[in-house]
């Protein structure tokens, strides 16, 4: 298991639809794919998506951490050690966690794959199959219930509802028009992308508590260096409050868990840096009694099947937030997770299933 080559190089696939939250909107999913090969010709895979407004890393960042930090630094490493690999590349460079997660779950990939074993078993293996929600793009009040509307339609039952743009008044207008046209079957979370202020955020979800609008939870209501005021927040609603954008590393969440600052943390391998350290902040969580969800940027199957594997491992992790790929105008890859509607299951394969790249499709879409 000695690494003999990293490859990185760029893919970008339109969406059907743009994706409009309260940080940007995006029409195009812009990746930087990874292989990693070892001595015995088994590959790994991974992605960085550049969601710069977060993270930010930007494509030409992301391809330059890969190529001129971590290749020099990973080739001729052996994976049967690799707690020893996984040091090398967590403190080589400072931030740069996209980059980070995508060599994380191409090892990730490799060690699974050594071990005969998908990796949602090697890691655990707590659930054969996950539901993911789908999300609903902020925009005026009659565009977002017909489109809830039709997602129901295509079979999810969850739905991720973005707001935090324009006055609070139109925020709650936004969910009572799609509580109006779906009725209360269906399960409703919000992420206001750190749009709001913390007694904007007190007042809007009070109020929709006031009008029965039944919202499961609300991801990052404020800023995420505002951690005063989203424990302000947590403490004055009833609705529970989810850490996203401030809960980057295993430190961010022990500050949001001792403050109990939140209800809930969202693990992103793009902001924890890949499995590794998500597997840690995800237990740091369990040991606060504070379950998770684990999300995603917008990324194509590699990044989701990578993260779908991990949540699906473990049993403190009940929500999940895994879209991104129904998105997309086409596929990038042969293999990886199934989608049945709005579950999420295994292939059987080892390692992340991944089967083939699709690089003819791709190479038209390059930028």
């Amino acid at each position: 298991m000695i690494i003999q080559s990293i490859e990185a190089f760029q893919v970008a696939v339109p969406l059907k639809k743009p994706f409009k939250t309260a940080l940007r909107t995006v029409t195009v999913a812009e990746s930087i794919y990874v292989r990693v090969t070892v001595e015995d010709g088994r590959v790994g895979w991974g992605e960085a998506p550049p969601t710069f407004v977060i993270t930010g890393e930007t494509l030409g960042s992301i391809q330059y951490a890969i190529e001129k930090v971590f290749t020099p630094l990973l080739n001729g490493q052996d994976l049967r050690f690799y707690e020893q690999v996984f040091q090398k590349l967590h403190t080589a460079l400072v931030g740069n966690t996209s980059a980070k997660a995508a060599i994380d779950m191409a090892l990730y990939d490799l060690i699974s794959q050594r071990a005969d074993q998908p990796l949602y078993q090697f890691l655990g293996g707590h659930n054969k199959e996950i539901e993911t929600d789908y999300t609903v793009s902020v925009n005026t009040p009659e565009e977002m219930s017909a489109d809830a509307a039709k997602y129901i339609t295509n079979g999810f039952h969850v739905l991720k509802v973005k707001v935090g743009i324009g006055e609070i008044t139109e925020d709650i207008a936004r969910i009572k028009a799609i509580r109006d046209e779906i009725g209360y079957a269906t399960k409703l979370r919000l992420d206001a992308n750190q749009g709001w202020n913390a007694k904007e955020a007190v007042y809007a979800i009070s109020k929709m508590e006031d009008l029965g609008l039944d919202i499961e939870f609300i991801e990052q209501p404020v800023l995420a260096h505002d951690v005063h005021g989203l424990k302000f927040v947590t403490d004055h609603t009833l609705t529970p409050i989810m850490a996203d954008e401030s809960v980057f590393s295993v430190h961010d969440a022990k500050t949001i868990l001792e403050m109990r600052a939140a209800d809930l943390i969202n693990i992103k391998l793009m902001k924890a840096g890949g499995i590794y350290q998500a597997l840690k902040i995800n237990a740091l969580a369990e040991s606060y009694g504070v379950q998770c969800m684990t999300g995603s940027m917008i990324e194509t199957k590699i990044g989701i099947t990578a993260a779908a594997h991990f949540a699906a491992s473990q049993p403190n992790i009940q929500y999940y937030d895994f879209d991104a790929p129904l998105m997309l105008k086409f596929e990038t890859i042969k293999g990886g997770v199934i989608y049945k509607e709005s579950k999420i299951c295994f292939s059987g394969r080892s390692g992340l299933g991944i089967e083939e790249v699709l690089r003819r499709e791709l190479d038209d879409s390059i930028t």
